[in-house]
This record gives C-alpha cells, sequence and structure tokens, in this order.
C-alpha cells in the first residue's frame, strides 16, 4: 500500500451526526455544572468564600487607570456591541447573500433568545448583588447570572465557530483573542464589584450550555447543503490525491 493510498484511507470527513453529539455533550455537562451552581448560590443567604475573598482582593486593587480600563473592556459586553460582532461572523460565516442573512439571523437570535431565557434565570434564583458601597460601574437587576459575562461569552464563541470555519490563517490567534475577550469582559464585573464571582462563572456555564445547544441543533437540523456550503474550508473542499500507477502498467497506454 503506498503513501498516498494511506492517507486517502485516512481522510474521513466529518459527519453531522459526530458535532451534534460532541456539541449536545459539552452543553450536557455545562448545564449539569450550572445547575449545581444555581442550587448552591439560591440555596445560601450570604455569598462564598471564594466570592467575599475576590471582592475584598477587588476593592483593595484599584488604581484609577485600572478602573478605567475596567469600565471600558465592560461596556463592550453589553448593548449594540455584542450584536454587531455576531452579525459580522455570520456574515463571514456565510457564502451567499442567503447565507449570510441566515447566519447573521441564526446568531442573532441564539444571542437575544439566550438574554430571554438568562432573565429568567435571574428571577428564579433572585440573588442579591454584593454591596453598592462596593461598587464602581452601575448595575441593576438580580445577580446570577451575570448579564455582561453571559452576553460576551456567547458572543466570543459565535466568534470563535465563525473563525475557525472560515478564517485561512492565524485562526489559532484570532480565536485566543475573542475568548479572551469573553473571559475579561466577564471578570470585569468581579472588579468593579457589581458581582460575585459565582456569578460570573454561572454565566460562562449558561453561555456554553446555550452555545452547545444551538450547535448540536444546527447540526442535526440545519439542511445538508447549507452545512456544506458554510462548513467547506476557503478555497473549497481538498482535492483527494490520485495513486501513481508504475512504469509499464498493462492499463496505460504506451507514451513511447
Amino acid at each position: 500500500m503506498t503513501r498516498q493510498t494511506r492517507q486517502m484511507r485516512c481522510i474521513r470527513p466529518v459527519r453531522p451526526t459526530d458535532t451534534a453529539e460532541v456539541a449536545g455533550s459539552l452543553g450536557i455537562g455545562a448545564w449539569a455544572a450550572f445547575a449545581v451552581v444555581s442550587l448552591v448560590v439560591g440555596g445560601r443567604g450570604t455569598p462564598l468564600s471564594v466570592d467575599e475573598d475576590l471582592l475584598s482582593w477587588s476593592v483593595g486593587h484599584r488604581p484609577e487607570v485600572a478602573v478605567a480600563a475596567a469600565r471600558g473592556l465592560t461596556a463592550t459586553g453589553t448593548g449594540v456591541v455584542p450584536y454587531v460582532l455576531v452579525v459580522l461572523a455570520g456574515i463571514a460565516v456565510g457564502r451567499t447573500a442567503r447565507q449570510r442573512t441566515v447566519a447573521a439571523a441564526l446568531g442573532v437570535a441564539c444571542l437575544a433568545l439566550g438574554q430571554v431565557v438568562r432573565h429568567g434565570v435571574m428571577e428564579l434564583v433572585a440573588r442579591p448583588r454584593p454591596p453598592r458601597q462596593d461598587w464602581e460601574a452601575y448595575a441593576s437587576g438580580w445577580a446570577f447570572p451575570s448579564g455582561h459575562t453571559t452576553t460576551s461569552a456567547l458572543t466570543a464563541g459565535l466568534l470563535i465557530l465563525a473563525i475557525v470555519l472560515r478564517a485561512p490563517r492565524g485562526r489559532t490567534a484570532l480565536c485566543v483573542v475573542a475568548g479572551c475577550w469573553g473571559m475579561l469582559v466577564g471578570l470585569t464585573r468581579v472588579y468593579l464589584g457589581v458581582h460575585w464571582f459565582t456569578d460570573v462563572l454561572g454565566g460562562w456555564l449558561f453561555a456554553a450550555g446555550w452555545l452547545g445547544m444551538w450547535l448540536c441543533a444546527a447540526a442535526r437540523w440545519l439542511p445538508a447543503r447549507v452545512r456544506a456550503d458554510m462548513t467547506t474550508p476557503p478555497g473549497g473542499p481538498p482535492e483527494r490525491p490520485t495513486p501513481r500507477q508504475p512504469p509499464g502498467d498493462p492499463r496505460r497506454p504506451d507514451s513511447g
């Protein structure tokens, strides 16, 4: 068996069912962890020790420059910025105008419906925020899960998905940037004193579970042609090598 033939046999396309199973498994795991955290923070009348320790550290380490930077970064985790980023991700994924519209609409729906569900969870858990005298930014509503954290994590996840599907080069660096942005927005909520750390952890877990559910549904129910067009790498699918025939093969006409 030639080397090229072995490489051909090793090539196995990723099936939609494989993607759905992986995404579904990750989503279920995230939801399970989120449920545990929700029960813990909802059943306690006082914050956890890790929450108090990190809030105390934040209050004691607040130079003006760091606070200004944290306010600027936290502002990108809500409002119009996440929706613009999600629309751009959808435009990057699609190949035609119709595909771009569908991808952008799905991304916006994922983000918007996630916010609706999160608000319901916040009302259900009804966890108070840290003491108001420790705040360095405006906040409203209940604490768990953190809204800025959930929004930025959902947006970062959709951006990473678009980068993996479409970026021909430098995708690792771009994914790291998107992931760090989503993580840092959540940490600024603790640093600015408007959320406990477990609120931020809950936002990350909620986003992971929500994205896993949506990716699983897309892999199972989107039309096959749409999935194929959106997941084909730039430049088209890789060409399968043709095995070379040895000289003197009787099936090959003599060129001499």
